[in-house]
């Protein structure tokens, strides 16, 4: 087949005491006209969401590809894996042996885009900001575990309530964005879609009616960082669906897509592969789940759940939707992250009804159980509509449950699933950083990005001491006995891990680097010339 494969390294090694300078960025080697990317990730201002690039804000993968071209931070994790290194920071290490307190040394020279000096006062406003404004998307709890930050000339100090060995990896990403006191107010999220850093990129957008149509990112003079660009301009076109996309690849309208392709897209480009077009898979740490919320009457009851996670066929799912795309998954810790154990299928093993049967019995529940499932139908991909389509059949099939679906755009879908309006959703998370904490903290600890009424006691008390192991591996019991609570009580119930696809016409050099362990576009890497 006409593909090519990037092998990343899904295991997570030990953090570095002291991490070292890589060096200043050349000039991209990219001149000419803009390289057009494709994607059907939405960028909407709504009443709901008025500030969706903020980077105190934004905590989705679409949003996180858009900030990572334009705001710069203390570390960035590096395109093949392994721990953070320094990108606005000249070194950063743990200055003790418990990890409670992480000092960064600021790269001499450092400016926002608008030729204004970046101080370590600077990065203090903008962490704190996001402390300040704890919005409701969640993006705080990252930072939460923050206790004082120390600004001292060209030096950040940053002391932690409690040890945490991933915190190099929490200042990677952008909500740890480093803003201007100029142009974003210190208790007050920045509305629209403007964007003012010192990223390898400035950007413009092209809008209308709250939505953006294409964003086109030029290279910062100004910028100095770790990051070597091999263009001087993208162009990240966005479109309504995987179809329009496809079509414009094929008529030569953009370069390349990215996500969400759909799965007979791929298919299609790996079964029959086109003269001038490319298909590039590469290891991915998407998983999809649902999600309860526990408070609802319907699913109040963990016998309810339990039966769901008892009957469901994540094997059938995964094979007739998505096909060589997705694996199924029995753990919110995909199978290619250390620390992870199958404790889903430990539980409930193979499908079946009558053992799922049994648990409503002795719970004295009344069959078939009514319950209504809610999907987005413009945020992961076409694939999803039929996912859903296919539970409410697995489901329906056993005479347990009356089941039906309904989908939702996005910028409804998120403040409806925070307001705790849906019973049962369907999510997606791609990783903040590629470690299990990453998979465990959003959905169970304290603030999570959910707003989910489910609490564990354990699991919070379990979480800040996998945080103590800066060898992630020595964290493995801990997870363990976290992912085992959750099989238990099933606040959430994941079913299936993905790869990731993209597709570009010959010519376009660094695809096989154009995406991180967190699905984050890496558009610096894209050039032009010989493959």
């Amino acid at each position: 087949m006409n593909r090519k494969t990037l092998v990343l390294s899904a295991v997570v090694g030990l953090l570095a005491p002291m991490l070292v300078a890589c060096g200043g960025a050349d000039g991209g080697s990219g001149g000419g006209d803009a390289i057009v990317v494709g994607t059907t990730d939405q960028f909407i201002a709504t009443a709901d969401a008025p500030a969706p690039l903020d980077p105190a804000y934004a905590y989705d993968t679409g949003s996180w590809s858009v900030l990572r071209q334009t705001v710069q931070t203390l570390t960035r994790n590096p395109s093949g894996g392994g721990a953070p290194v320094p990108e606005a920071a000249q070194s950063c290490g743990f200055t003790d042996k418990v990890s409670e307190s992480y000092r960064c040394k600021l790269r001499s020279g450092l400016k926002f885009a608008d030729g204004s000096a970046i101080t370590a006062e600077d990065v203090k406003f903008s962490i704190q900001r996001v402390l300040d404004i704890n919005p409701d998307s969640g993006t705080a709890s990252l930072l939460a575990n923050i206790d004082t930050i120390e600004a001292n000339g060209d030096e950040v100090v940053f002391h932690l309530s409690t040890p945490d060995a991933t915190f190099p990896y929490k200042l990677s990403t952008p909500v740890a964005a480093i803003v201007s006191k100029e142009k974003y107010e210190g208790k007050k999220l920045r509305e629209g879609f403007e964007v003012d850093g010192s990223g390898p990129y400035t950007m413009k957008t092209e809008a209308k009616g709250g939505k953006i149509a294409k964003v086109i990112f030029s290279k910062n003079p100004a910028y100095q960082g770790d990051i070597k660009l091999s263009n001087d301009k993208v162009e990240l076109r966005s479109f309504p669906d995987a179809d329009s996309m496809g079509k414009a690849l094929e008529a030569g309208d953009i370069d390349m897509m990215t996500r969400a392709m759909s799965p007979e897209q791929i298919k299609d480009l790996s079964e029959n592969p086109k003269e001038n077009i490319r298909l590039t898979e590469m290891p991915g740490l998407e998983i999809r789940y649902l999600g309860f919320n526990t408070n609802d009457p319907s699913v109040k009851n963990k016998a309810v759940r339990q039966a769901m996670a008892a009957v469901i066929d994540r094997g059938q799912i995964a094979g007739q939707v998505y096909g060589s795309t997705a694996e199924p998954l029995y753990s919110l810790i995909p199978s290619s992250i250390a620390a992870h154990t199958n404790s889903f299928y430990n539980k409930y093993g193979e499908p079946n009804r009558t053992k799922a049967a049994d648990m409503l019995s002795d719970a004295d529940i009344t069959t078939p159980v009514k319950l209504k499932l809610h999907y987005t139908t413009d945020h992961y991909g076409p694939g999803t509509a039929k996912e859903f389509e296919a539970l409410k059949n697995q489901l329906n099939a056993t005479k347990l449950f009356d089941v039906t679906i309904e989908g939702t755009e996005w910028s409804k879908f998120v403040p409806a699933e925070k307001r705790g309006d849906y019973a049962v959703y369907g999510m997606g998370w791609f990783p903040d950083f590629p470690d299990p904490d990453s998979f465990i903290a959003p959905f169970l600890d304290k603030g999570n990005f959910l707003n989910t009424p489910y609490v564990s006691t354990v699991a919070r008390e379990l979480i800040p001491q996998s945080r103590r192991a800066a060898d992630r591996s020595a964290a493995s019991d801990a997870f363990t006995q976290i992912q085992e609570i959750v099989a238990t009580d099933v606040p959430f119930l994941p079913l299936w891990q993905g790869k990731q696809y993209v597709a570009a016409r010959t010519g376009v050099t660094g695809v096989e680097r154009l995406l991180n362990s967190s699905s984050d576009l890496q558009l610096w890497e894209l050039g032009r010339g010989a493959v």
